[in-house]
């Protein structure tokens, strides 16, 4: 894989983590990365979002570009139009090997097996060595930084070695989705059915992108058909399984469950020092027992974020002849590991965050009202402070106009069983929980 390619990887999660997950999702995600030339990366978005994103997301930006860099960068930014359209981009596969050192492509040689991802390895490996007859489609989920798009790659590269004459798309929710557009307004979709229906393998990252565009999912459920019926492997990726991508159609739903469903967890110490001392050689930083160590204990959750870490570590000893120690690398996780203790939350945020979110006011939370949509999101309330909070059931019931302790439980059991069937109520309440902790 290209190695900008990856450092904007790192980029985006040092993005997701500085703002809120819909600010995130609206303004920054859609960013695209083009190139990285002459100290300034060229990024791709609309024009009505590149207003709005130099206003009030441009100096977020370049800090994010400067700590996965390790310099100072200049940001560009260009309509998508003024990119190459699509047939003329060359088709590169993370096969294809680079000159400098640090480069590497994806493969299941070098995927770190721990506990959290044994069984989705050996399906991904079972379907590149048997495409279209092991598990179709085959379907990896798990949050990001997990290692799913390694495991894309490590099936395209094996794929690719074994059977070098079949076509093989590696594409992602959201490329798909732009592309269709681009072929659509060159009146041209005719030349789209025939990319996407007469390839071998599919392989799309991400695939929950679509889940909110109706032309984008009429599109995809015809090239899953198309391709499910002549044979033809299909693997997707996911943040989220099927079941909880709430605006996804119910027959693409069915047909994504209708294969091998497999998650990533997060990873185990052993498996994250494996993953630090993998990435240090391949780098060809020597990093000691000890700083392998302190990185691994202290980014738990993200693997792209622990490969990121020893690449800035590899950036400071090239560009300030730093030695890879403990404050070297404590340096290198400043941006993904905060010391300082967060700013309590409190009772009153998380009020006010609920009653903007439910369009109720704060008052009505603390009332004895009744009506549907102030109980329902009194209850959301009480189970958030109880969630973010150490107060107990008798002092929560206090903060909620001196409810009795037995109401707060009640609340508490109707939330929980709200959520086993309710994903969208789900993720309101981890949004609301993650702007009130910001």
């Amino acid at each position: 894989m290209d190695s900008f390619l990856e450092i904007w990887e790192t980029i985006r999660e040092i993005l997701k983590s500085k703002v809120t997950e819909v600010a995130y999702n609206v303004w920054l995600s859609p960013l695209e990365f083009v190139s990285f030339d002459n100290d300034t990366i060229t990024l791709a978005i609309s024009d009505f979002k590149r207003k709005i994103i130099q206003d009030k997301f441009s100096n977020l930006i370049e800090d994010a570009c400067e700590s996965a860099f390790g310099f100072p960068v200049s940001i560009r930014y260009v309509l998508p139009d003024e990119q190459p359209n699509f047939e003329d981009v060359p088709v590169k596969t993370p096969t294809e090997k680079k000159s400098a050192a640090h480069d590497y492509s994806y493969t299941f040689d070098n995927f770190i097996i721990g506990p959290s991802n044994r069984f989705a390895h050996a399906a991904a490996l079972n379907v590149a060595n048997n495409p279209g007859k092991a598990y179709n489609p085959l379907f990896i989920y798990g949050h990001s930084g997990l290692g799913k798009t390694h495991l894309l790659s490590a099936i395209m590269n094996e794929v690719k070695s074994q059977r070098p004459n079949e076509i093989i798309i590696y594409t992602s929710g959201e490329h798909f989705t732009n592309e269709l557009i681009h072929y659509i307004k060159e009146h041209n979709t005719a030349a789209f059915h025939d990319k996407y229906r007469n390839c071998d393998v599919l392989l799309v990252d991400d695939i929950q992108f679509i889940a909110n565009k109706e032309s984008t999912q009429e599109e995809f459920f015809h090239t899953f058909e198309a391709l499910k019926n002549a044979g033809k492997q299909i693997v997707l990726t996911s943040d989220r399984p099927p079941r909880e991508m709430l605006r996804l159609e119910e027959r693409l739903r069915t047909r994504f469950e209708g294969g091998l469903l497999t998650d990533i967890q997060p990873p185990t110490l052993e498996t994250r020092m494996a993953i630090v001392k993998k990435k240090a050689d391949e780098l060809s930083v020597n990093l000691s027992d000890e700083v392998v160590s302190f990185i691994a204990e202290n980014i738990k959750k993200n693997i792209r974020q622990l490969e990121g870490t020893v690449k800035k570590i590899k950036a400071y000893q090239e560009v300030e002849g730093s030695r890879p120690n403990i404050a070297v690398a404590k340096k290198a996780i400043s941006d993904i590991v905060n010391d300082n203790p967060p700013t309590p939350v409190t009772i009153e945020n998380i009020i006010n965050e609920v009653a903007r979110t439910f369009n109720v006011s704060p008052a009505d939370l603390r009332s004895d009202k009744r009506n549907a949509n102030i109980s329902n999101a009194r209850q959301v309330a009480i189970y958030i402070v109880h969630e973010v909070t150490s107060l107990s059931y008798k002092a929560i019931g206090v903060e909620f106009g001196n409810k009795h302790y037995s109401t707060i439980i009640y609340a508490l059991n109707e939330i929980n069983r709200k959520m086993e069937v309710n994903m969208q109520l789900k993720a309101t309440i981890d949004d609301i929980i993650k702007n009130v902790n910001e």
